[in-house]
Formats: C-alpha cells, sequence, structure tokens
C-alpha cells in the first residue's frame, strides 16, 4: 500500500515525537455523560448566557483541537495556509444562494454570480478559451464537476464508452455505476500515469491521447475528452516544460478543485467546457425564474467569493511563487525520506511524493514507524 504527501506551501512543524493533546479521550468522557457533540434541547434549568457559553467552549476546545492537527496533517493535497480568508468572515451572515445558471439571474436576490462568473473568466484566460465561447460553474468540489462533465460527454456520445486510467480519481468509477456507462480501465505506469493520476500526482500525456485517438481513425467530433485537473491544474500552467492542457486543444472539459491549492475552506471546484454543449442540458425553470444547466440545484453562494478574494490577493504571480515553492518542499521530502532509507516516489512536475505505507498511524505520529 503507499501513502500520500503533499508538499503544502503552509508553514508546518516536523513531526518530532508528539502525541496529540488527548482531545478525543475529554470528548469521550463527555460523551459519556450525555454532552460533548450532542445536540441537546434548550433546559429551563440552564440561562441562555450560560448555554451560549457552553457552547463556545465546545467550539473552542475543537479549535485548539484543530489547530493542533493541522500543525502535522499528512497525506491529503489541501492548502492550510490560509488565514486571509477571516477577512470574508462577516459574510457569514448572509445566506447567498447561486441557484441555477451562474450567467442568468434568478428570482433568488441573495447570490454572488457576479463573483462566479469573474472567477470563471480567471479560468477561462488561465485554459485559453474565448469569454463568449465557453461556459462553466463553482462546483461543490472536483466530483460534482466529473459528473458534470461525463454526463456531457454521455449526452454528445449517447453510446461512448467511458475510457480512464485505473489510478484516476474513484469519482469517476463511481459516475461509471450512476450513469451506467460501459466503463473500460487504462493500465498506468509505475508512475501513475496511463501506459500507453489525482493518486501519485501524475499527468496524463494530452497530446499522446489525442494523437492515438486520431491514429485509431476518430475524428473530433467522435470522442470527448475531459482533463481532471483537480491540483495539476494550478501547476502545469506555471511550469514551462509541462505539457499544457487547453482547450485551444480538442478537449471537452477541464475541472480543478478549490480546496486544495487554493486553500479555500469549504469544498469547492471549477468546471470550465465549451458554450455549444450546454444547450443539451439547458432547462427553464420557473419556479425559480432561470435556467437549470447545473448538476446541483442550490449552491454555495460563499465559495466563489473566496475564490474570487484570493484569486485576487494572490494573481498570477503569486501562484508561481507557490508553485515553486511546493516543488522545492516536494523534493525536499523526497531526498530526506531517502537519506532515511524509506523509498519514495515523486513524479516530474508533481508536488505528491508517494512512499510505504507506515503500518500504524500512531507509529507515523510518532516518527516511530519501520518501514
Amino acid at each position: 500500500m503507499a501513502a500520500q504527501l503533499s508538499a503544502n506551501i503552509c508553514n508546518q512543524k516536523a513531526i518530532n515525537g508528539q502525541e496529540p493533546s488527548g482531545y478525543d479521550d475529554d470528548q469521550a468522557m463527555e460523551e459519556k455523560k450525555g454532552k460533548g457533540f450532542a445536540v441537546m434541547e434548550p433546559n429551563n434549568e440552564e440561562c441562555a448566557v450560560e448555554r451560549a457559553d457552553r457552547l463556545s467552549k465546545t467550539v473552542t476546545k475543537f479549535q485548539e483541537h484543530l489547530r493542533e492537527r493541522v500543525s502535522y496533517y499528512l497525506g491529503y493535497p489541501a492548502n492550510h495556509s490560509c488565514s486571509h480568508y477571516l477577512n470574508l468572515s462577516t459574510l457569514l451572515q448572509f445566506n447567498m444562494n447561486n441557484v441555477g445558471d451562474p450567467f442568468k439571474e434568478s428570482d433568488h436576490g441573495l447570490h454572488s454570480k457576479k463573483f462566479e462568473v469573474g472567477v470563471l473568466d480567471w479560468f477561462a484566460g488561465l485554459w485559453g478559451i474565448d469569454k463568449d465561447e465557453y461556459w462553466g460553474y463553482v462546483t461543490n468540489g472536483g466530483t460534482e464537476a466529473n459528473l458534470h462533465a461525463i454526463l456531457l460527454g454521455r449526452e454528445l456520445l449517447p453510446n461512448g464508452i467511458l475510457y480512464t486510467s485505473e489510478e484516476s480519481h474513484y469519482s469517476l468509477f463511481k459516475i461509471a455505476r450512476m450513469y451506467r456507462m460501459d466503463c473500460e480501465t487504462i493500465a498506468s505506469l509505475a508512475t501513475g500515469e496511463m501506459d500507453w493520476t489525482t493518486f501519485k500526482g501524475a499527468i496524463d500525456d494530452l497530446d499522446l491521447v489525442i494523437q492515438t485517438l486520431e491514429d485509431c481513425g476518430f475524428s473530433r467530433d467522435q470522442f470527448y475528452i475531459h482533463c481532471d485537473a483537480a491540483i495539476s491544474g494550478f501547476i502545469v500552467p506555471f511550469l514551462k516544460q509541462a505539457p499544457k492542457f487547453t482547450f485551444k486543444k480538442p478537449i471537452g472539459s477541464v475541472s480543478i478543485s478549490g480546496h486544495k491549492f487554493l486553500g479555500c475552506p469549504m469544498p469547492c471546484g471549477v468546471l470550465l467546457t465549451r458554450k455549444r454543449y450546454i444547450d443539451m442540458l439547458s432547462r427553464s425553470i420557473e419556479y425559480i425564474a432561470t435556467i437549470d444547466t447545473t448538476i446541483a440545484g442550490s449552491r454555495n453562494g460563499h465559495s466563489p467569493i473566496f475564490l474570487w478574494y484570493v484569486l485576487n490577493i494572490k494573481g498570477r504571480k503569486g501562484l508561481e511563487k507557490d508553485v515553486e515553492k511546493c516543488l522545492i518542499n516536494s523534493r525536499y521530502l523526497r531526498d530526506r525520506l531517502k537519506k532515511a532509507g524509506i523509498s519514495s516516489m515523486l513524479n516530474e512536475m508533481s508536488i505528491t511524493v508517494v512512499f510505504e505505507r507506515p503500518r500504524t498511524a500512531s507509529s507515523f505520529a510518532t516518527g516511530n514507524s519501520s518501514v
């Protein structure tokens, strides 16, 4: 088995043998008393001030637990250097809903669609497609983006077969089952890329995929390519030697995760596709007085603002610096693991270091495992 570790751009403490604070034990004791995380009805014996104080203490304790966990958080690709988002905390008092198409108004007046379109326009520029030629939206995560993309592909090619790498994100296999599509799995190289992909940080050779399809006699209206670029979508564009995925090539859609590299504190993603494809899914909904083009009905109105904010804070130059720092961190980790006698793998142009899974979680946390 393998363990995955992304070289985060946040400043994390070294694993130095510290044991957890005992939060879980404390919480277990509270739960035995019927308190802790249990939802309890307000009662007359506890005044409003006492109740608020009790709830505040529970949340504060949990916050301390999170701070400790994030100091040695390993194994999942997420950026935890996101204190700048605190500047947006006042927006939490508003219940925003971006229901329906992001480019269409609705009867729901509390939304952030203007911010959403601003984010989409930025990604359109990054991925090489004109504003009047693309359509997209901010999703609730990478899986929803893949759901929408594969649905478009199926609508375009009703009898098509879904081809994907054996190490693709698990959502693609779930989607094939949901849509009852034939799914053919393509073997992977040891590095994780297609043998002829978030799991080991591998980047499939898009040009080779396109060339293979054309060599097999498929015209460009006979295939649909979705690029699930959960993390690499922020890395590849800033590397000179990296193979580019762009709408200037015959692809159908691209998606990224907003809570991974950008560190948005709520799961979200971005999907872009060609505008001419979306008419197949578009339906007018009288109830919300807008067009239904998305997988989800109600959509998070806060996440587009958070994405808009961080893209404005960092800009392309800031993101390029983050990518450079991640690459340095990942190479440093790989070299230190090698020096410690631990076999590891780091794909070129990736920030994901893969190494053998430690025997137990506790031995991993204390740094005492034998590989």
